[in-house]
């Protein structure tokens, strides 16, 4: 069966990749973004006759939002560390994109404030990159598939 160039696209899933991230107004390059989540804690409710109808089980508040971004230490690049010693809230913006650069998923995340910042692993024995880290909270997180 032949496919299209148009089928391909809507049906492939998108290498992971790809994407970009934007803290405020500027475009700044991880290696891994990591706890895009959203969740709910559960209340679980036994009223008399819950011994036949079985418990209610209903969605009760939403679970902290904790998002992890890595990238190489490069010399001169002090950004993330002055919004760690700074006390403002900014929003982040993670696209995925296709091949053409062209954002296709977006995860928005709403007034977000660095919690940890942590240094790379030092060695004398490894030949590895130098990797910081930085832990941010968040308030909300929105998913919109452009």
């Amino acid at each position: 069966m032949a496919l299209t160039k148009e089928l391909i696209k809507t049906s492939y899933p998108l290498p992971a990749y790809n994407y970009k991230v934007t803290i405020g107004a500027e475009t700044v390059s991880f290696s891994e973004v990591s706890g895009l989540s959203i969740s709910y804690e559960k209340v679980v409710y036994k009223h008399g006759l819950s011994f036949r109808t079985g418990p209610v089980i209903i969605r009760a508040q939403p679970t902290d939002i904790t998002i992890t971004l890595r990238r190489g230490v490069v010399a001169k690049r002090a950004h993330l560390y002055n919004w760690l010693t700074g006390n403002t809230a900014k929003d982040i913006f993670i696209d995925l994109c296709d091949e053409q650069g062209n954002a296709i998923v977006r995860w928005k995340v709403s007034k977000a404030l660095p919690l940890k910042m942590e240094a790379p692993a030092f060695s004398a024995e490894s030949n590895s990159i130098a990797i910081e880290s930085i832990d941010v909270i968040a308030q909300d997180i929105r998913i919109e598939y452009l």
